[in-house]
C-alpha cells in the first residue's frame, strides 16, 4: 500500500485540535450543580454511547483525508532495457503465400503459418522460444507495394491486432507481385530512425537507450519482380546503415497437389523462393539465409536467431497500481449516515 498524494495526510493533524475544541464546548455548556448527589446516577448503555456520534464523525473525516491521499496497492516492477535489438519483420503477402504449409500437423496457408510462428517468436511459446520482450519490433508487408503495418514499438501487445489485419493478395489482382527490394529499403529506412522512434514513445532522449543491433527478418516465397529498388540496391542501403538482413525462404518448391483422372499430381505454380537472391541479401549484410518448409523449420530459424541476436535486460519497469480511495469514501459516508441515524433515534438529545 502507498499514497499517491501523501501531502494530504498533513490534514490528520487537525483531528486532535477538533477533539479539543469539542471538549471545551461541552464543558462550557454544562449546568452548575452544588451537589452531584442531587443528580440521579446513570450507567446505562445509552449514556455510555453519547460520545459515539462525534467519534463516528471524526473517524469519517479521517477516512476522507486518507482518500484524498489516494491509497494505492498493486504490483510494481521496474523494466528498463539498456540494450535491445530493433527488428523489422518484412512479410510477403502475395498470392503464392496462400499455398499450403504444415503447422503442428495441420495444413494452413504459408502466410498464416508465418503469422503464428512470428507471434510465438515475439511472445514465447513455453517450449523452444522464450520471446523478445525487450526488443523494438515493427512490421512491414509487401506484394506489389511495401506498407508499414506496425511501426517500431515496445508495446508488443498491439502486434497481435496488427497481425490480424494482414491478408493475402488475390491471385488475379494486379497487386499480386513481389517487391522484395522496396520492402527491404522501407524496413531499412524505418530502422535508420529507430532511436528517434523509441525516444518519442518513451518521452526520453534517444541517448538514454542503446539499440544493440538492427535487423530485418525477411519472409518470402517468391522472387523480386517489381518495384523501384532492386534487392541488391536495398542490401547496399542496409549495409551502409549497419543493418543485417536475415532472409527466410518460406516453403519448398512452389507446387500444389491437384486431383486428376489419373490420380494426384504435383503441379508447379511458380518458381518458389529465389534462393540465390535471398542468400546474397543475407550474406552481403552480415545476416544468414535459411529455407523453412514447415512451422518447425521456422521455429528452428527463430531459435537460431535468438542465439545470434541477444538482448540484455537489466531490469523491468511496470507500475500497475489499483486505486482504493473510493472504498475509504464509501466507508466514511456509511459512518456519517450511521451518526445521523443514531442522533435522530436512540442517541437523540433534547434541548
Amino acid at each position: 500500500m502507498r499514497f499517491a498524494s501523501p501531502w494530504a495526510l498533513i490534514a490528520l493533524l487537525l483531528l486532535p485540535l477538533l477533539v479539543l475544541v469539542w471538549q471545551r464546548r461541552r464543558r462550557g455548556s454544562a449546568l452548575a450543580f452544588s451537589d452531584l448527589s442531587l443528580l440521579p446516577a446513570s450507567h446505562s448503555l445509552r449514556s455510555r454511547m453519547l460520545h459515539l456520534p462525534f467519534a463516528l464523525r471524526m473517524l469519517a473525516l479521517a477516512l476522507v483525508i486518507l482518500a484524498l491521499a489516494r491509497p494505492q496497492a498493486g504490483l510494481e516492477k521496474v523494466q528498463e532495457t539498456s540494450q535491445g535489438v530493433a527488428i523489422e519483420m518484412v512479410v510477403d503477402r502475395s498470392g503464392s503465400m496462400g499455398s499450403e504449409m504444415e503447422f503442428d500437423g495441420r495444413a494452413m496457408t504459408r502466410l498464416d503459418v508465418v503469422k503464428r510462428v512470428f507471434a510465438e517468436f515475439i511472445n514465447g511459446n513455453h517450449r523452444d522460444l522464450s520471446g523478445r520482450p525487450s526488443d523494438l519490433i515493427g512490421m512491414i508487408t509487401f506484394a506489389r507495394y511495401a506498407d508499414t503495418v506496425c511501426p517500431l514499438t515496445l508495446a508488443h501487445g498491439a502486434l497481435s491486432g496488427f497481425l490480424d489485419t494482414i491478408h493475402l493478395v488475390p491471385q488475379e489482382s494486379p497487386e499480386n507481385r513481389t517487391a522484395i527490394g522496396d520492402a527491404i529499403a522501407l524496413a531499412a529506412a524505418r530502422l535508420q530512425t529507430a532511436e528517434e522512434t523509441l525516444a518519442r514513445q518513451t518521452g526520453t532522449g534517444a541517448k538514454a537507450y542503446t539499440i544493440k543491433s538492427k535487423v530485418i527478418i525477411l519472409l518470402t516465397d517468391g522472387q523480386n519482380n517489381t518495384g523501384e529498388h532492386s534487392p541488391d540496391d536495398a542490401a547496399a542501403l542496409a549495409k551502409k546503415w549497419g543493418i543485417k538482413v536475415y532472409a527466410v525462404g518460406v516453403g519448398g518448391d512452389d507446387v500444389v497437389k491437384i486431383q486428376t483422372m489419373l490420380g494426384t499430381r504435383m503441379v508447379r505454380t511458380g518458381e518458389g523462393a529465389d534462393r540465390d537472391t535471398l542468400a546474397k541479401l543475407a550474406e552481403s549484410t552480415g545476416g544468414v539465409f535459411r529455407m523453412a518448409e514447415d512451422a518447425e523449420a521456422l521455429r528452428a530459424f527463430y531459435k537460431e536467431l535468438d542465439q545470434m541476436e541477444k538482448s540484455e535486460v537489466e531490469s523491468i519497469h511496470y507500475i500497475d497500481y489499483k486505486e482504493y480511495f473510493a472504498y475509504f469514501v464509501l466507508i466514511a459516508f456509511c459512518l456519517l449516515v450511521l451518526e445521523i441515524v443514531l442522533g435522530c433515534t436512540v442517541l437523540r438529545r433534547l434541548p
